[in-house]
């Protein structure tokens, strides 16, 4: 990092890199008449692994192939011009990183449902994969945990428990079974696995003489140092800093990426979280964002300024797609395929994805099925997050640590369908579908959303290097989120409540842009389809059925603009308390087609994505 103090806010050329497992992309971002674009994007394979085994020369083949499409010099004899002048070089050079699998953790707590949650809590939320929760009264005993423990061989670990002033003896405990498994870290073999203490203050001497000779051990401000309260800042950003000091150092090449940047390298889902938290907290809204791979699924949420990430690391779309089967159950994935078929033939069909993960669809048929096992993925993912994403456990209860051990389950969800403003996918599955009503309509299928609920794409997987980005310059991260980064399909209305098959659940008149009137009716069991624009709002006057909400209570009428995109306005029937589809195989297979059909989800040729 250069040694000179620049002020990045005040930056017009900007580079940002991500170096993902197989491939590293590279964004260029420009001011242009006062506002920040992406102008340019370069690829190149990841070069972290044998033969090159350096990071940066993948970094540098993205960088030139930036240079040729912008025609503008950024490379001097491998090193990054900074910072700019006139058509030369750029004024901040940024990077995300999730080469070599990424930061990978295990995390202790003396109960598994408080403070072992609130370490896993603080562990996501840095982006780390949670390999596991280590707990007092987790059922494992002593040697069970020491073997868990030199199996998983993580990048490190983020030991807690008790809150400040409580009882020591249990996290005492826990460190001594670190102790006793002497842990060696996955990169590095001459350096002590990395241990971050966050937990009573009153025991960090003697987890100090427990552990401070076979770990490399720093301790950071207590987690839950009262029951009402989780404080997780000073362990993200200590996992921030050691997965630099420590994980990153270690990979081929990133100790000479580390001095080319402008701030840390984060890891990807980090900074993808970091976006999602910057503009919930930038426009005031609440936002689920979910970013379905290979072989994971990530969501991310900010609910009642509480952010909240979960990875479903056995749900994904290559790789992964036999572990959706099993959870999800071919019931469930059938329930979705439009076509008449049976559980022994959709087999046969998953069975070759099985074979060949990383092949993608040649036929339509083939699109529906891996469309069709998306919306399980999606959908088993955000209940794992729903369940995660809770309110602290423990408060407002009195209660013995003999109470607490007993405990299995935290507090209500945070998740609020109704209150939700914003749904963001990402991930080949939906970024890249080739009609973008199709991400539109896995979407609505997988989460349900409630009442109005604006729906986005990613449109080239850039939420990665705007996350690190909004660390150094908020301003241009939420622009180009906002211009370049998101597709915005259009908008869900969804009314909830109560209704029999075929009655009408809403009236709604729509004033369109150039003055049109459109009235309709919204019946139980139909959806449709009303194109409009994001740019040009349109006014509407929204009332739902006695006993039906829309997000102003039951029945009442909703005055308000909705938001239009590439897809339109999309009005769903269909129920959400619960929602179901019909169990006999011709009924389900005539819905599916009904419901494409209106949603304009497939057409006989495929028309490529809008940009």
């Amino acid at each position: 990092m250069s040694e000179e103090k620049r002020d990045h806010s005040q930056a017009r050329t900007i580079l940002a890199t991500d170096c993902g497992s197989t491939t590293t992309k590279a964004i260029l971002i420009q001011l242009i008449d006062g506002e920040y674009r992406q102008t340019h994007r370069g690829e190149a394979p990841t070069t972290v692994e044998a033969p090159f085994e350096d990071v940066t020369r993948g970094v540098l083949n993205a960088v030139r192939e930036v240079e040729e499409l912008a025609d503008r010099q950024i490379l001097d004899e491998d090193q990054i011009i900074r910072p700019a002048a006139g058509d030369k070089g750029v004024d901040i050079y940024i990077s995300t990183s999730s080469a070599g699998g990424g930061l990978q953790m295990m995390v202790a707590g003396v109960v598994k449902s408080m403070t072992g949650e609130s370490a896993e809590r603080a562990a996501l939320g840095a982006g780390a994969i949670v390999m596991d929760v280590l707990a007092s009264n987790d059922g494992r005993l002593p040697h069970e945990k020491i073997s868990r423990i030199r199996q998983l061989r993580p990048d490190m670990i983020l030991l807690s428990g008790g809150i400040d002033g409580g009882t020591i003896s249990h996290v005492v405990e826990l460190a001594e079974i670190l102790h006793a498994a002497n842990p060696r870290p996955r990169l590095g073999l001459g350096y002590q696995l990395p241990v971050i203490y966050a937990g009573n203050r009153d025991a960090r001497q003697t987890i100090w003489e427990t552990l401070s000779n076979t770990t490399d051990l720093t301790v950071v401000d207590n987690i839950r140092p009262v029951l009402e309260r989780e404080n997780l800042t000073p362990s993200r950003d200590k996992i921030h800093d050691l997965f630099m000091e420590h994980v990153m150092a270690q990979a081929p090449g990133y100790k000479k990426l580390m001095s080319w940047t402008d701030a840390p390298i984060m890891p990807t889902p980090g900074a993808v979280g970091a976006i999602i938290q910057t503009v919930a907290s930038h426009y005031g809204i609440t936002v689920v964002g979910v970013d379905i791979g290979g072989a994971t699924t990530d969501i991310f949420s900010v609910f009642e300024d509480t952010f909240n990430r979960t990875v479903s690391a056995n749900l994904g779309m290559s790789y992964s797609v036999c572990n959706v089967l099993a959870e999800a159950t071919l019931p469930n994935v059938l329930r979705w395929v439009p076509l008449a078929m049976d559980e022994a033939e959709l087999m046969n069909r998953i069975g070759n994805k099985m074979i060949r993960p990383t092949t993608i669809p040649q036929a339509l048929e083939e699109l529906q099925i891996e469309q069709a096992i998306a919306r399980e993925a999606l959908r088993l993912s955000f209940i794992q997050h729903k369940q995660f994403a809770v309110g602290l456990k423990g408060v407002q209860k009195e209660r013995t640590i003999s109470d607490a051990f007993d405990q299995s389950a935290s507090g209500a969800t945070l998740v609020d369908m109704m209150a939700l403003d914003l749904l963001v996918g990402s991930g080949g599955v939906l970024s890249h579908a080739p009609r973008r009503h199709q991400a539109a309509r896995m979407l609505i299928d997988a989460f349900l959303p409630e009442g109005i609920t604006r729906l986005a794409v990613d449109s080239i997987f850039m939420m990665p290097q705007l996350g690190v980005l909004s660390m150094v310059n908020e301003k241009a991260a939420t622009e180009v989120f906002e211009k370049d980064c998101l597709i915005h399909l259009g908008t869900c209305i969804a009314p909830v409540g109560p209704a029999k098959k075929g009655r009408k659940v809403l009236d709604a008149k729509l004033i369109l842009p150039d003055g049109t009137v459109v009235e309709r009716e919204l019946t139980q069991g139909e959806m449709f389809l009303v194109p409009a624009t994001y740019e040009q709002p349109v006014k509407a006057v929204l009332k739902p059925a006695k006993g039906l909400d829309l997000g102003g209570g039951k029945g009442h009428e909703i005055e308000t603009e909705l938001y239009g995109g590439v897809v339109g306005l999309i009005f769903d029937g269909r129920g959400r308390q619960p929602f179901v589809l019909p169990e006999e195989p011709a009924e389900r297979v005539a819905k599916l087609r009904a419901w494409s059909e209106a949603t304009e989800e497939y057409v006989a040729s495929p028309q490529p994505a809008a940009s």
